[in-house]
Formats: C-alpha cells, sequence, structure tokens
C-alpha cells in the first residue's frame, strides 16, 4: 500500500533481459534504505516492484511481460527516471490517498501550459478508464497522487505546483510523454458493489454503465 507521495527520484543504471522478464538496477538517489530488506516494495512511477538485491546506493528489480505490456516501461531504458516510495508503514502520516501499486492503465500528455507559478498539464486516459476520472477526485500518474481540476471525455487537468515539480519527474514531460495511471480504488470498488449479485456473471461489465446512471453517479 502506498500515499502517492513521492519520496526520491532514482535512475535506471543497468537492464538485463531474460527469456520472459527484465531486470533493472536502479541508483535510488535521496531515498533512505536504512529500513529497506529483500522482498520489500517500492513503487516506481506507480508500480510496485519487489527489491530482490541491495546495494550501496541502490536496488534491482524485477519487472515481468505483465508489468511491461500494461506499463509505462515498456520504453524503459538506461537513464530513465523513476518516481519512488517505499511501502506505507502502519504509523505514517496519510498525505495522499491510497494507491495499490498496480498501473490500470497508460496515459499520454497532450498539453503542458505555465499558469503563473503552477504548471498545467492535460492527460489523456485510455478511453476504458474515463468512467473512473472525476474532477476533483483523486488519480495517480507516476506514482504522484493528484487531484483532478477538469474533465473532457477521457482527457483531465491537473495544475501542478513548483514544489511537485521539483520532487518528482514532472519536470521531464513533454507533449506525448507517456505516463502510468492509476484510478481511485474507491471508485473500482463502487462500480462492483452496484453491480451486486450481478457482479458474478460474464456481461457484468456492459451493465455496469447502466447501473452507475440509475444509481444517480453519471449526469
Amino acid at each position: 500500500m502506498f500515499t502517492g507521495i513521492i519520496e526520491a527520484i532514482g535512475t535506471v543504471k543497468a537492464i538485463k533481459h531474460h527469456a520472459q522478464d527484465v531486470t533493472i538496477n536502479v541508483d535510488c538517489g535521496a531515498l533512505d534504505l536504512s529500513d529497506v530488506k529483500l522482498g520489500d516494495s517500492i513503487a516506481h512511477n506507480g508500480v510496485c516492484l519487489t527489491i530482490t538485491a541491495l546495494s550501496d546506493h541502490g536496488f534491482s528489480v524485477d519487472l515481468s511481460q505483465e508489468t511491461l505490456k500494461r506499463s509505462g516501461f515498456s520504453q524503459i531504458k538506461t537513464g530513465f527516471e523513476v518516481n519512488l516510495e517505499k511501502a506505507m508503514q502502519m504509523n505514517d502520516r496519510f498525505g495522499g490517498h491510497i494507491v495499490s501499486g498496480h498501473v490500470d492503465g497508460v496515459g499520454e500528455i497532450c498539453s503542458i501550459n505555465q499558469l503563473g507559478n503552477a504548471v498545467e498539464y492535460w492527460v489523456k486516459a485510455p478511453e476504458q478508464l474515463a468512467k473512473y476520472i472525476a474532477e476533483k477526485g483523486s488519480i495517480t500518474v507516476d506514482g504522484i497522487s493528484l487531484t483532478i481540476n477538469d474533465v473532457e471525455g477521457a482527457r483531465f487537468k491537473l495544475t501542478i505546483i513548483p514544489h511537485t515539480i521539483s520532487q518528482t519527474i514532472m519536470a521531464n514531460y513533454k507533449v506525448g510523454t507517456p505516463v502510468n495511471l492509476e484510478v481511485d480504488v474507491i471508485a473500482r470498488y463502487l462500480e462492483r458493489l452496484l453491480l451486486g449479485e450481478k457482479a458474478s456473471q460474464p456481461e457484468s461489465k456492459q451493465s455496469t454503465m447502466e447501473l452507475l446512471a440509475k444509481s444517480g453517479f453519471m449526469g
């Protein structure tokens, strides 16, 4: 479990390809590893990965074919920067929102505009995720817990303050940059709960939008 509050920026130092997966070595930058051990979880751009080896300045993790297929790590290369967050502890302050570290899809930065000291980003999400994205709701973008300021179909707007940009990889974003997206887990559970007993039926996904509309969750 994570909160979407980024602790450090890491850098991919080496990539080793295997038959079915990939091992990457990450320089953890300013991330404190004093309480990290083998088998612990760290989110990399919002993807929960397991530590398989530790070194003086970082660690190694494995990326499965499923992870490569479902995330922006399909384009990974040496020098790739990643937002890092260690798994939440029970006594941690909850500063963001509930983040599972399971990416729902890959979005794309479609515009970037300066707005005073802040920066406005418009992101295009995969169409199947649009129903989970709501104005003033929460979304995780490359592991960062963010508030959605506006929605237009499958596109949504983020207004980001300078501190967030300086502490994350958002400064590297350009139009066309792919980003890992995780929608608010509450929206996913709400969808299944509204289905009730119909959730076990194969056609349950097709009836979800009708149920949401009948329950007053859609305009």
